[in-house]
């Protein structure tokens, strides 16, 4: 089994390691580089949990070789925060829109991508963004009210 060195960009840091053949994005992120907010679900792609940005496009890491990220950017949950919470976290937060907390990065990845992409999205769009990461916990309504109470917050700051 060769192993390939991969650098990349996580989260705003240089980051480097090697990886097997075939090892997935999730697994060389949560096990290479100690990035445990992505998570493992399904490893199908079927359920979200394992959603990351990469080069600013919301990707499922476990159907992705981890040598292909090798030179791109990638964000996770892990990287949202700063000196204080991002607002769509605070809106998770505050909305109780994260329950067991496990589909939780996943969305607000997904989230992201949606509001930079679309600082005043509708319901609908809010809906189609997240609509592929699974939640058995709260029933979606409240991660929808999250995100859109976040893009009010976003636009007001901006």
């Amino acid at each position: 089994m060769a192993l390939k060195p991969v650098a990349l960009t996580l989260n705003g840091s240089e980051r480097a390691a090697f990886t097997e053949d075939g090892e997935n994005l999730l697994d060389f992120l949560r096990r290479r580089l100690g990035d445990l907010s992505p998570k493992f679900g399904c490893g199908q792609g079927a359920c979200g949990a394992c959603t990351v940005l990469l080069d600013g496009a919301p990707v499922l890491a476990c159907l992705i070789l981890a040598e292909t990220a090798a030179g791109r950017r990638i964000e996770t949950a892990a990287g949202l925060a700063g000196a204080a919470l991002h607002p769509l976290q605070r809106a998770f937060v505050e909305g109780f829109a994260a329950q067991c907390g496990y589909c939780t990065p996943g969305m607000l990845m997904a989230a992201v991508a949606l509001l930079r992409a679309n600082p005043r999205p509708t319901r609908e769009e809010v809906v189609a963004a997240i609509g592929g990461n699974l939640c058995r916990c709260t029933g979606y309504e409240p991660i929808i009210a999250a995100v859109l109470d976040a893009a009010g917050h976003m636009e007001r700051r901006a």
